[in-house]
C-alpha cells in the first residue's frame, strides 16, 4: 500500500515538474500575465506516451488556486528585461523574463469544465498546462446521455475531434458566415447530412421535426446531398417549366403580402387593395359564375347612370380586355367587343349611351339603368365561363373592384391603373412558381418527408425576394397555431440568407424593405417560443439586419477579409475573443470559428469535408485545368 501511494505520489511530482509553466505575475479582471519558469519553444511535449500540446499563443492554461483549477486562453506572448547583480562575476546583467497574457474563461469543477468564474488567482499561483484528460474535458461539448454528431476536429490539434450536442446546436438559431471558397456551404451540408445520418431513420425525428430549405443557386437541388429522402420543389419562372409550392388561400390573401408583390403604394394602391380583399363572400359561393356575371351587371348599370363622355366606350373595351384571360370561352370575350363597338355609341348632344340595331333603329339609354341597352348587355355576357382557380378569382375580383370604384369616382384610374397593369404581370410570374389551395386541401397535400429544399436557381431576381417571404410566412404562421404543446420543431435554412435579409437593397421600396425585415426579425426573436429555429448562411454578414445577426445562438465563422463584414460579426457576436477576430481574414479553406452555446468555448475546427462527391453542395469551383482538357 505504501509502495502505491509513494508511486502516485512521484508520478504527480513528475507530472507536475512537466506540466508547470510558470507563476501568475499580475492580476486584472479577467487578464492575466504569467511569468514562464523557462523556454518551451516546441509544440508538444510528451507524457505517458500522449502527445501534449505544449504552451503557446491560442493554448490554453491551468492556472491552480488551492483546490480551484481556474482555466484561461493565451492570446500574447511578450518578454520583458530584468537588471540583476551576478555574484560570481561582480557585475550587472541583463535576464530575459518571457511573458504570457491569459484571458480567463471558465473552471473545473469535479473534473468537467464550467463557463464563467467564480474566482480570480492570486500572484504567484502556479499554472500549468492541460493534460490530455483536462483537454479533452474542455473540448467536450455535451453532457451524459446527449446525444451528438461530429464536425471536425480542432485545427491546431489535430488529434482533437470535435463533437455537438444535437440539442443544444438544432434547438437553436445558427449562422454559418464566409466568402465564397472558404467552405461555408459544406459546413451547411455537413451538420445536416451528419443529422440526418443520426437520427433520419427514427420515426419520432420524421414526424415532430420539418425541415426547409431556401436554396437560391440550386446547391442543394441533387438527389443524394444530406439525404435521399427527402422532396424537390425546382421552381421557374422562365421558359422550362418547374414545380409548383402549395400556398393556402389565406396566405396568398393577406393584404401585406399582395401589396408588396403587386408594389402598391402606401397611400392610394394599398388602401385600395385593402377594399378590395374585404368583400370575399361572393366568391364562396357555389356558383361563383352567377356571382360574377351579377357584379359586372351592376358595373353595367353605374356605368349607364353616368353622363360622363369621359367615359365613353372606351370603358367598354379595356374592362372586356381586362376579362379575356380569365374565361375559358375566349371566342365569347371577342364576340362581345366585338358587339358593342358594332351596335353602342356615345351622343354628346344627349350625353347617353346609343343603341343602333340592325335594321338601323336607335334606343338611349337616358341614364336609365334598367333600359333596353342594360338588357342587351346583360344577354351578351350570359355564356361567359369565368375560370375558378384562385389566382383568377383573386384577379377578378381586383378588377371587378377597381371598375366599381372607378365608374362611381371613388378611386382615380390614373392612381389605380398602374396596379392593375402591374397585376397581370406579376400574378402570370407567380403563378408559375406556386398552388393556391383551400387551407383544408393545402393541408391534405402536405408530405410525409420532413426534408423539402426549395431551390429557386431558375426564379427571376422579382420573385427570389417575394417567394421565400410567403414561404417563410406561411411555415411560421402554421407552426404558431397548431402546436401549442411544443412538441414539434420547424427548421428553416437560408442559404445565401444575404438575398432576402440583405438591409442595403436599394431596388424595393421601404415599405416592402420593413415588412419583409420584420417578418423575419419577429421569427427569430419569438420563433424559439413556437420551436421555430432558423439557420442562415451568408458571404455578406455586413447586408444582413444586425437585429438577426445578434440573436443567434450558434456561429460558424469562416474566412472573411472584407472589414466591414468583420465588423459587423464583432459587434454581434459576443462570444469570440480579440485574437480570434484578428484571425478571421486568415482563416485556411473548410477551417472556422465555432462559437455560442453549442460549444463551451470558441474553439477553431476544420470541418470535415463530405467525402462522397455526390453528397457535396453544387458550390464547388470549377476547375480550369480539367475544364480545357
Amino acid at each position: 500500500m505504501r509502495l502505491k501511494v509513494n508511486k502516485d505520489i512521484g508520478e504527480a511530482i513528475v507530472k507536475e515538474s512537466i506540466f508547470i509553466v510558470g507563476k501568475v505575475l499580475s492580476v486584472d479582471g479577467r487578464i492575466v500575465k504569467i511569468k514562464v519558469n523557462k523556454n518551451k519553444n516546441l509544440s508538444h511535449i510528451v507524457y505517458k506516451g500522449d502527445a501534449v500540446k505544449n504552451v503557446s499563443v491560442e493554448s490554453y492554461i491551468k492556472i491552480v488556486k488551492g483546490f480551484i483549477e481556474i482555466i484561461g486562453k493565451v492570446e500574447g506572448e511578450f518578454i520583458t528585461e530584468e537588471k540583476y547583480f551576478n555574484k560570481n562575476y561582480g557585475k550587472e546583467e541583463t535576464k530575459i523574463n518571457r511573458i504570457l497574457q491569459i484571458s480567463l474563461f471558465g473552471h473545473f469543477e469535479d473534473a468537467e469544465f464550467k463557463q464563467g468564474i467564480k474566482e480570480v488567482p492570486l500572484i504567484d499561483n502556479e499554472c500549468y498546462l492541460l493534460d490530455r484528460e483536462e483537454f479533452n474535458a474542455l473540448h467536450s461539448f455535451y453532457g451524459k446521455g446527449e446525444r451528438t454528431i461530429k464536425i471536425g476536429h480542432l485545427t491546431d490539434e489535430p488529434s482533437q475531434s470535435i463533437a455537438l450536442s444535437i440539442n443544444k446546436l438544432f434547438a437553436s438559431h445558427v449562422g454559418i458566415f464566409g466568402n465564397t471558397g472558404s467552405g461555408k456551404s459544406n459546413t451547411l451540408a455537413r451538420i445536416f447530412t451528419e443529422l440526418f445520418k443520426e437520427c433520419g431513420s427514427e420515426q419520432g425525428f420524421k414526424e415532430n421535426s420539418k425541415f426547409v430549405i431556401i436554396d437560391f443557386n440550386g446547391e442543394y437541388a441533387a438527389e443524394q446531398i444530406i439525404t435521399q429522402d427527402k422532396d424537390i420543389y425546382k421552381l421557374s419562372t422562365g421558359k422550362k417549366q418547374g414545380g409548383k409550392y402549395v400556398v393556402k388561400k389565406t396566405s396568398i390573401k393577406k393584404l401585406e403580402i399582395l401589396s408588396v408583390l403587386l408594389e402598391a403604394t402606401e397611400k392610394t394602391q394599398k388602401p385600395f387593395l385593402s377594399r378590395a380583399l374585404k368583400d370575399w363572400h361572393w366568391q364562396d359561393d357555389k356558383d361563383f359564375n352567377q356571382g360574377v356575371i351579377l357584379e359586372i351587371e351592376n358595373i353595367f348599370k353605374d356605368i349607364l347612370k353616368q353622363s360622363d363622355r369621359n367615359l365613353r366606350l372606351g370603358i367598354f373595351t379595356e374592362f372586356f380586355n381586362h376579362l379575356e384571360n380569365l374565361v375559358s370561352n375566349y371566342t365569347e370575350i371577342l364576340s362581345i367587343t366585338t358587339n358593342i363597338t358594332g351596335h353602342l355609341t356615345w351622343h354628346g348632344k344627349s350625353e347617353c349611351y346609343v343603341y343602333t340595331d340592325d335594321a338601323g333603329i336607335s334606343i338611349y339609354s337616358n341614364n336609365d339603368p334598367e333600359s333596353k341597352i342594360f338588357e342587351w348587355l346583360k344577354s351578351l355576357i350570359s355564356n361567359l365561363k369565368f375560370k375558378e382557380d384562385e389566382f383568377s378569382k383573386l384577379r377578378i375580383k381586383i378588377i371587378l373592384n377597381y371598375y366599381q370604384e372607378t365608374i362611381k369616382g371613388f378611386s382615380n384610374q390614373e392612381h389605380i391603373g398602374p396596379l392593375i397593369g402591374r397585376m397581370f404581370k406579376k400574378f402570370n410570374m407567380l403563378e408559375k412558381l406556386v398552388e393556391i389551395e383551400d387551407d383544408t386541401k393545402a393541408g391534405t397535400r402536405e408530405t410525409a418527408k420532413n426534408l423539402i429544399i426549395i431551390s429557386l436557381r431558375d426564379v427571376n431576381l422579382e420573385m427570389k425576394k417575394i417567394i421565400p417571404l410567403v414561404i417563410c410566412k406561411q411555415l411560421y404562421d402554421e407552426k404558431k397555431d397548431e402546436d401549442e404543446n411544443r412538441k414539434k420543431s420547424l427548421h428553416i435554412i437560408i442559404d445565401e440568407a444575404h438575398n432576402i435579409l440583405s438591409t442595403m437593397s436599394q431596388r424595393e421600396s421601404e415599405t416592402w424593405k420593413d415588412y419583409r425585415l420584420e417578418t423575419f426579425e419577429e421569427i427569430i426573436k419569438e420563433g424559439r417560443k413556437f420551436g421555430v429555429f432558423l439557420t442562415i448562411a451568408s458571404q455578406r454578414p455586413y447586408d444582413i439586419s444586425p437585429t438577426i445577426i445578434s440573436q443567434l445562438h450558434n456561429y460558424f465563422i469562416h474566412r472573411l477579409i472584407n472589414e466591414n463584414d468583420i465588423q459587423a460579426i464583432e459587434k454581434t457576436v459576443a462570444y469570440l475573443d480579440k485574437l480570434s477576430f484578428q484571425s478571421i481574414s486568415i482563416l485556411s479553406v473548410g477551417s472556422c470559428f465555432v462559437a455560442g452555446l453549442a460549444s463551451d468555448i470558441p474553439v477553431k475546427v476544420d470541418i470535415d469535408f463530405l467525402e462522397d462527391e455526390k453528397q457535396r453542395p453544387m458550390s464547388e469551383t470549377i476547375n480550369l485545368q480539367k475544364a480545357w482538357k
